[in-house]
C-alpha cells in the first residue's frame, strides 16, 4: 500500500496494492503494521461500519467529541462517492479546509481521516456500498456535526443541491463556526 498525504494534516489517501490475474483480483485492504510504516499513524481500530446507499444520497459532515472521537479508514466496495474530511481541530494551521476524494470500487482507494475531522460523502453512482473502519466506539451522546453547504467550507458536492437525499437530522446541523467543539 502507498499513503499519499493530503493537505490536511493527519489525513491521507490509501492505494492499496493490487493483484489482477484471469481469476480476478486480490489485494490487502489493511495491515495494521504497514498502515503505521506509511502514515506515522499508530491507530487500533475497534469497528466496521458499512452503508448502502442509493444516488444523491448525503451523509454527513459527522463527528465524535472528547473521549470519543473517532479516526476513520473509509473505502466503497461497490459504486462511487465523493467523500469529503473537514479539519475541524482548534489551532490547526488548516482549520475549516477540507479534501474531497473520489472513492471507487474500482479505483479501490481509501481515506484515512483522522480525530479531530469532520466526514461526509455523497453518491455519485446509481448505488454505492461503503465500508469504514474506526477507532472508537459510537457514542450517541458525543456527535457532533456541521451542515453539509455551510458556504464558509465551500464543498462542491457534484450533485444539484434539489437532487440531494438528506436525513432530516443533517439539514438542520450548525455551520462551522456554531458547530460543537470537538474536544
Amino acid at each position: 500500500m502507498t499513503a499519499i498525504p493530503t493537505k490536511l494534516e493527519g489525513c491521507f489517501i490509501i492505494e492499496p496494492n493490487v493483484f489482477y490475474d484471469d481469476r480476478g483480483y486480490f489485494m490487502e485492504s489493511y495491515n495494521e503494521a504497514r498502515f503505521e510504516e506509511q502514515t506515522g499513524q499508530k491507530v487500533h481500530f475497534v469497528q466496521d461500519n458499512q452503508s448502502y446507499s442509493t444516488k444523491g444520497v448525503l451523509r454527513g459532515l459527522h463527528y465524535q467529541t472528547g473521549n470519543h472521537a473517532q479516526a476513520k479508514l473509509v473505502r466503497v466496495l461497490e459504486g462511487e462517492v465523493l467523500d469529503v474530511a473537514v479539519d475541524v481541530r482548534p489551532g490547526s494551521a488548516t482549520y475549516g479546509e477540507h479534501v474531497a476524494v473520489l472513492l471507487t470500487a474500482e479505483n479501490k482507494k481509501q481515506l484515512f481521516v483522522p480525530r479531530g475531522f469532520a466526514h461526509g460523502f455523497i453518491v455519485l453512482s446509481e448505488t454505492a456500498s461503503f465500508f469504514y473502519k474506526c477507532d472508537n466506539f459510537y457514542n450517541k451522546e458525543s456527535e457532533g456535526g456541521i451542515l453539509f453547504n455551510d458556504p464558509e467550507l465551500n464543498i462542491d458536492w457534484q450533485l444539484p443541491t434539489e437532487n440531494l437525499i438528506i436525513s432530516d437530522k443533517d439539514t438542520i446541523l450548525p455551520n462551522l463556526k456554531n458547530a460543537r467543539p470537538i474536544w
